[in-house]
């Protein structure tokens, strides 16, 4: 079984860049299927890896494994003489999102992957997400009210109920909220997510030289697959293009009614 799901853009189109994406607690690579097709469709090459797995005895160990992984998914994305196309980002959700932070934010030995931009979607609580508990319906509420997400999710027999009750160690948390990329990095967040800590995301944004908080409305704690998905994928790819353009924005608005 292939150790990756890559989606590429349209024949005939350059590549305009790539990212690497990172799922969280529970999901498996078929989760992003509809987000790699959408960002692909927009000439960019998308490779999804599987969830990183913590040891909570050895988090630091269990970081440093998943950083190999992580450099040999960049690797051999294209192996062709050109190399990597890049802008290449790094692009994680939940623990995913938590296991990039800590990886790029300098907390421990230099990563082997040198991204030029993270994005950081539905990053928990930095004193650790609140548990779930109840049931499956319980617990994909507070992942999404997307039918088409939910139905994804249950049928899928990777899908590991309950992981969201599985706390993300302190240590990486820690290493996510108060280290600096160096990079530019995206967060982002539904304002309805009950594992999230917005005044924590918003200091930590500040922050950095080059952050942005982007809160998704009405959006649960998966923003990259919740109702508003489309316009989460609309805000990654004005990312892209923004990095593309030096970090100046494409498009200014002059005037607006709205």
């Amino acid at each position: 079984m292939t150790e990756y799901t890559d989606h590429f853009g349209p024949e005939g189109l350059r590549t305009r860049g790539t990212v690497v994406v990172v799922p969280g607690r529970g999901e498996t690579r078929a989760t992003y299927a509809r987000l790699g097709r959408r960002l692909a469709a927009d000439a960019y090459r998308v490779r999804v890896v599987d969830a990183p797995v913590t040891d909570p005895a050895d988090p630091a160990g269990s970081l440093r494994r998943f950083d190999g992984l992580l450099a040999e998914a960049v690797e051999g994305v294209s192996p062709g003489p050109e190399g990597v196309v890049r802008p290449l980002v790094l692009l994680g959700a939940d623990a995913g999102a938590t296991a990039v932070a800590a990886l790029t934010g300098g907390g421990g030995a230099p990563s082997a992957v040198r991204p030029d931009a993270v994005v950081l979607a539905g990053l928990p609580a930095p004193t650790g997400a609140a548990a779930v508990g109840a049931d499956w319906d319980h617990e994909l509420d507070v992942r999404t009210a997307c039918p088409a997400h939910r139905s994804t999710l249950t049928a899928d027999a990777g899908t590991r109920r309950g992981a969201l009750d599985e706390a993300v160690p302190a240590s990486l948390l820690a290493a996510a909220y108060d280290g600096e990329p160096g990079v530019p990095t995206l967060f982002l967040v539904g304002d309805r997510d009950p594992l999230a800590d917005r005044e924590a995301l918003a200091r930590t944004a500040k922050s950095l030289d080059r952050g942005r908080l982007s809160v998704v409305r009405d959006a649960h704690h998966d923003v990259l697959n919740d109702l508003q998905h489309r316009s989460a994928a609309a805000e990654i790819v004005t990312f892209l293009e923004t990095l593309r353009n030096g970090l100046v924005p494409v498009v200014d608005v002059d005037s607006s009614a709205w």
